[in-house]
């Protein structure tokens, strides 16, 4: 009963561990304190350090912040039974261990942004790269691509206009 700390280093081989993961590689650290109660655990997590991302723009890779803060709640069951909720774990009182690598994953991936970018991590984007991109942009091969279109096409090209 009561209150206990656990301190964790989070690297590329934990990323690694989950197939198809968005988050490749980084460098975290993790304080988790665990409260036990008589019913429940309370499990309170502190997330700070930096993961490599790939700017959606650039396309170049930069290393985002992560600094949060989340608490997951863990109940004691007779028998283990599936929980409704998907917020609180279930754990039979046999148990004797529980494994927060999944719990611990999730947090840290719904903390990247859906956007991802240089900006973010107060890093200008790769100026070069952009200007490639740019000459292979679909809107200044337009003209190009519309003498050079499939005659399958003209027929809806003629509606378009």
């Amino acid at each position: 009963m009561g209150a206990h700390h656990f301190d964790y280093e989070l690297d590329d081989r934990f990323f690694n561990a989950f197939e198809y993961s968005l988050i490749k590689s980084g460098n975290l650290k993790v304080d988790l304190e665990l409260e036990k109660q008589e019913t429940m655990l309370l499990l309170k997590f502190k997330v700070k350090g930096t993961v490599n991302l790939d700017c959606d723009k650039c396309l170049s890779e930069f290393a985002y912040p992560v600094n949060l803060y989340e608490r997951q709640i863990v109940k004691f069951a007779e028998d283990e039974l599936e929980s409704d909720d998907e917020e609180i774990i279930t754990l039979s009182r046999k148990d004797s261990e529980i494994d927060i690598s999944e719990p611990l994953y999730e947090m840290i991936n719904v903390a990247v942004p859906y956007i991802k970018n240089c900006e973010q991590a107060d890093k200008e984007c790769d100026q070069e790269m952009i200007e490639r991109l740019e000459q292979l942009s679909i809107d200044k091969q337009g003209e190009e691509n519309e003498q050079t279109s499939d005659p399958r096409w003209e027929a809806l090209n003629k509606l378009k206009k």
